[in-house]
């Protein structure tokens, strides 16, 4: 999404403000960033897990070695598809792991702790997350773009259905646990439905 040159995910315009003020490379600083947001994780109950681990150490080291490898894009169709194609892959990937119960992002687990304590929908607690952390980059320095406001407003509905149908506690495990609790938060799952 980065090469697409159209805007960036708002956590990229974070971690581009930061690298503005610090001078480190923008995925370095998106790997450091995945550690430091763990912390906001202890009051909302959250556990990492494998998938928790897999994407603070290759988000940022596949977006730095992507930036190397790939040239920018030219022409607008090609950018906004090229854009549109990362948005939709950031949201399958978000589904398949935190789905698979393999432990959510550093990130993801901000979405979903709000979603188990406060009861909000993923697609509200995304879009809120979002529109925090891009107000925050762009303060500090980051470029926002088309794509940026796109991510923002678009990312938290794909997120909420690729949860809907690639959640595992709503195949089978769900039906195991307590049922007089909400099915899908004993099984640990965010409320998607």
């Amino acid at each position: 999404m980065v090469q697409a040159q159209i805007g960036v995910d708002p956590w990229t315009v974070f971690a581009q403000g930061l690298s503005v003020q610090t001078g480190a490379g923008i995925g370095w600083i998106t790997n450091l960033v995945g550690l430091l947001v763990l912390l906001l994780w202890i009051p909302l109950r959250q556990r990492p897990g494998i998938g928790t681990l897999a994407n603070i150490l290759l988000v940022g080291t596949s977006m730095q070695l992507t930036i190397l490898a790939l040239p920018a894009m030219n022409g607008f169709v090609t950018q906004v598809i090229v854009f549109l194609g990362g948005m939709a892959l950031v949201a399958l990937a978000s589904g398949i792991y935190i789905g698979a119960r393999l432990g959510p992002g550093p990130r993801d687990g901000l979405m979903t702790g709000m979603n188990s304590r406060l009861g909000w929908p993923v697609w509200a607690c995304r879009l809120t997350i979002e529109a925090t952390v891009l107000l925050f980059g762009w303060l500090l320095g980051g470029t926002v773009g088309l794509g940026t406001v796109l991510f923002a407003a678009g990312i938290g509905p794909l997120v909420h259905v690729a949860l809907r149908l690639l959640d595992v506690s709503r195949r089978g495990a769900a039906a195991q646990v307590d049922p007089g609790r909400d099915p899908v938060a004993a099984a640990g799952a965010p409320r998607v439905g």
